[in-house]
């Protein structure tokens, strides 16, 4: 059986009057001077004024923080600076509410086995300031670094804005990586006190992490302390630093005033291959930045109830803890999406009265599949779906059975930037598959083989003017090497982001993946987001792999894995069934010259299906060179992918 299909494009959504009146970018294009504006206008201006644009982000929401009297852009990518004379602090901002609205509730925190707190802004601000002062106990001051192995959860959250307040420099990685994996970030960045749990409950178990949490702690040769949570009850050992140690004294809250580009976290690349990419933002970037996405594209602000499903090792959790610049309440959830079923996060947003939603696309497919029909969710006004492309289908679900009363906002961007280049705006309607609208200053444009801007057709996605949340550089990187190779060296002057992108006349934009993991065939490139459309559609199918082993000038075979969903099996007849829609639907180019079942789909531990490394070990190179399997959430299933 198939799922229902759904054209490209159609439509499924659009603003009421009353929805544009109200939305906090109108408010905003009334206060420019430019309420007449349509968003395409807007947007336009955004990218031509750069300088104009990000100062008046800086003065509409009132930054925490000395703006300065320097200029707000100097040089060009890969070195331009952002307000060179200005100083802030990240945490001073997302707590300010805590002085005008100390009674609101900042985080509401939510576990597999119904556990739930709450922390208004006062209540976090005073958490936040006890934490800080164990921190300068242990000898942390500006520029240190602090690590978290941490699940969402409050002390995650409190952990981050104590470093930030001091001006040293936040890292995380959620508990279930694995000891090299972390190794491998954490001992880039050499930190001087390390907050661990010493397990965590998932899916309706528990993972014992006190061997692991030792094993890093003795990898890190820096490290001062290792201060511990207890989340399994297990017990202390002597020299532990407990949680409650860290937290025993109260004390003033107060900010440490840093430059506009000092360091605030180091995040990383998904690292496939080698050691991950220390991808280092800056305080003034994010707090603009995320001011910016969250109040005009997803139009949140002190009212609203925000939850994002993600770990403390994806972007998208530090994404959530932005909420708090908006003065929002946070949802923050730690366990699995599908325990005790699939309905999982659906029933929070519920009980919780979220009035934003975000989540992986693979979650909304899998609900799809599940022909799950939430309900209770009368606050709901806004659906965010990111990680990878959500296909048509994904859309249309959502209208058709969730609410088709709210837009759902599809955003791609990455870790580079902590945020989306393209995504949705509450001025402008939702069409199936379609992602509404390059964001507010970001420059974003679509480059044929030959680097010259196209529209209307398949191009790699380039950003051609800089935006402050881009990183201010990776960590010991000195010469900034490291840095320009990993997106200036296709374009000088130009980041190149590694996805296809199609700009559509309107301004609308379809991601089609990876750009160097693109299926070519007869010279007609696709990405391959479209296949996946078309195969995950069989309900029979729960993920699939499609890998192109053709090299330059030479066209290889085209290869299709399919992970069979619980009861079905690959038959002749299902395989017929794949290859006439991917003739139909796609082209006679692209059905696959092989079709094997596979016990699983490779991917890393944020979710992402590797097609790269796959593609090598086709090609001949050893496995243990094309994946780092400590970088995986399934490193068992590469062994199926050995050509025989």
């Amino acid at each position: 059986m198939v799922a229902d299909a759904v054209e490209e494009g159609a439509l499924l959504w659009e603003p009421t009057a009353e929805v544009v009146t109200n939305a906090r970018i109108t408010r905003y294009a009334e206060w420019l001077g430019r309420g007449e504006a349509g968003y395409q206008e807007l947007w336009q201006w955004s990218v031509d004024d750069l300088a104009g644009f990000w100062s008046s982000i800086w003065d509409y929401f009132g930054v925490v923080g000395e703006r300065g009297e320097g200029p707000v852009l100097g040089g060009a990518m890969p070195k331009a600076e952002w307000f060179p004379g200005a100083t802030l602090n990240y945490a001073a901002n997302a707590l300010r509410r805590a002085d005008t609205a100390p009674d609101r509730l900042a985080i509401i925190a939510r576990d597999e086995r119904g556990t739930r707190t709450t922390l208004t802004y006062a209540q976090l601000r005073d958490e936040v300031a006890r934490v800080r002062a164990g921190l300068v106990r242990l000898g942390v001051g500006p520029g240190d670094r602090v690590a978290g192995y941490l699940p969402n959860v409050p002390e995650a959250l409190i952990a981050l804005l104590a470093t930030a307040s001091l001006g040293a420099v936040w890292s995380s990685c959620s508990p279930d990586f694995g000891v090299p994996s972390v190794t491998d970030r954490f001992a880039q960045i050499d930190p001087k006190v390390l907050i661990v749990v010493d397990g965590y409950r998932y899916n309706g178990k528990e993972y014992d992490r006190t061997q692991a949490v030792r094993d890093i702690a003795g990898k890190l040769p820096g490290l001062r302390a290792t201060v511990w949570i207890r989340a399994l009850g297990s017990a202390a050992a002597d020299g532990d630093t407990e949680w409650a140690d860290l937290r025993a004294e109260a004390a003033p809250m107060a900010y440490e005033p840093v430059g506009f580009g000092h360091p605030l976290w180091v995040l990383y690349s998904s690292g496939t291959t080698g050691l991950p990419k220390p991808i280092v933002h800056g305080h003034g970037g994010i707090v603009l930045e995320h001011l910016k996405t969250l109040s005009f594209h997803q139009d949140l602000g002190e009212d609203d109830v925000f939850f994002w499903y993600t770990t403390t090792g994806w972007m998208m959790w530090n994404y959530l803890a932005g909420g708090l610049l908006v003065g929002a309440t946070l949802v923050l959830y730690d366990g699995s999406a599908t325990q005790p079923d699939t309905a999982a996060l659906w029933n929070i947003v519920a009980e919780e009265g979220v009035t934003y939603f975000g989540t992986g696309a693979p979650y909304i497919m899998a609900s799809l599949k599940a022909e799950l029909r939430p309900t209770g969710l009368s606050r709901l006004r806004g659906i965010g779906s990111t990680g990878s492309p959500l296909p048509p289908e994904g859309f249309a679900w959502v209208y058709t059975h969730v609410r088709p009363d709210i837009p759902l906002g599809s955003f791609a961007g990455g870790t580079d930037v902590c945020t989306g280049f393209v995504g949705a705006v509450p001025l402008l309607p939702v069409r199936a598959g379609v992602i509404p609208c390059r964001c507010l200053g970001a420059r974003i444009e679509s480059f044929d083989p030959e680097g010259a801007p196209v529209v209307g057709e398949v191009g790699e996605l380039v950003l051609t003017a800089p935006m402050p949340s881009m990183p201010v550089m990776f960590w010991n990187d000195p010469s900034g090497e490291r840095y320009r190779d990993s997106y200036f060296a296709e374009y000088p002057g130009v980041w190149r982001h590694g996805d296809w992108l199609k700009i559509l006349p309107d301004g609308g934009c379809v991601i089609y993946g990876r750009s160097d993991s693109t299926l070519n065939r007869g010279g007609v490139r696709m990405g391959t987001s479209e296949f996946y459309r078309v195969v995950e559609r069989f309900t029979e199918i729960a993920d699939s792999l499609v890998i192109d082993t053709g090299r330059l000038g030479q066209e290889g075979r085209l290869l299709l894995y399919v992970t069979m969903a619980p009861g079905e099996a690959l038959t002749d007849d299902l395989v017929s069934r794949l290859r006439t829609a991917l003739r139909t639907e796609l082209s006679p180019r692209h059905v696959p010259d092989a079709i094997h079942q596979v016990p699983g789909i490779p991917r890393t531990l944020s979710g992402k299906k590797l097609e790269v490394p796959v593609r090598k070990i086709l090609l001949g190179t050893p496995v243990e060179q094309a994946a780092n399997p400590d970088a995986m959430a399934n490193p068992e299933v590469l062994s199926h992918f050995i050509p025989e």
